[in-house]
């Protein structure tokens, strides 16, 4: 029988938007996870700006966002400490409730060439196994130059259709995941909501409806 898996998609999630969860269903899929946790982060009050939505207003459209995905889940975990997390420290605290199952932490190219920047990251890539997906403008391969050369047999490439086997889970812990990302971005969506051009299509309707309301990301 196969390890229970479960993924964390980190992320300010400013908004979150549809390229998002179709990446997530991608890698959920593929990778045979039963649940997937989105985790925005914390941001302090004092750097907020009319670029950066609220960490209530960007949990709050999250959640709306996985409404009707059953194995997507909203998680407070960084927010609900109100100040700055590190994601080893999220990581312990979701082992802590998830224990007997295997994680993924679930991240861009773009993100993990800089992951020998983050905190405690060896101990992070010793507890956990990673899942780094394409972006546009990243090579994936640019993933085995981001580390020392002792974890050069740790990294996996697993090309579209390729399930994920527990077998491979055992012996890797680093897994290249080309896939069909959607051409949206937050950055994009916050500029035309800034010029009132109309974002539908580009996030669930739900967070649309919540952006007018909450007149976020207006000048």
């Amino acid at each position: 029988m196969q390890t229970d898996r479960v993924g964390l998609l980190g992320g300010t999630f400013n908004p979150v938007h549809n390229g998002h969860l179709h990446a997530a269903e991608e890698v959920r899929r593929r990778a045979g996870l039963r649940r997937i946790l989105f985790i925005p982060s914390y941001i302090p009050p004092h750097k907020l700006s009319a670029e950066m939505a609220s960490p209530e207003d960007r949990f709050a459209m999250v959640s709306l966002a996985l409404k009707g995905h059953p194995a997507f889940e909203a998680s407070p975990l960084e927010i609900d400490v109100r100040e700055t997390s590190y994601s080893i420290i999220t990581l312990n605290k979701v082992k802590s409730l998830h224990g007997e199952s295997r994680v993924f932490f679930i991240l861009g190219i773009d993100a993990f060439v800089e992951i020998e920047t983050w905190r405690s990251y060896r101990e992070l890539l010793a507890q956990c196994h990673f899942i780094v997906i394409s972006r546009p403008g990243h090579r994936l391969d640019e993933a085995r130059r981001a580390l020392p050369g002792d974890y050069a047999g740790t990294i996996l490439d697993l090309p579209e259709p390729l399930p994920l086997t527990d077998e491979q889970a055992e012996r890797y812990r680093i897994f290249l995941f080309p896939i069909n990302a959607l051409d949206i971005s937050s950055t994009d969506i916050r500029r035309r909501v800034r010029q009132g051009q109309p974002v539908s299509g580009l996030v669930p309707e739900p967070v649309d409806f919540y952006i007018q309301k909450k007149k976020l990301y207006q000048e």
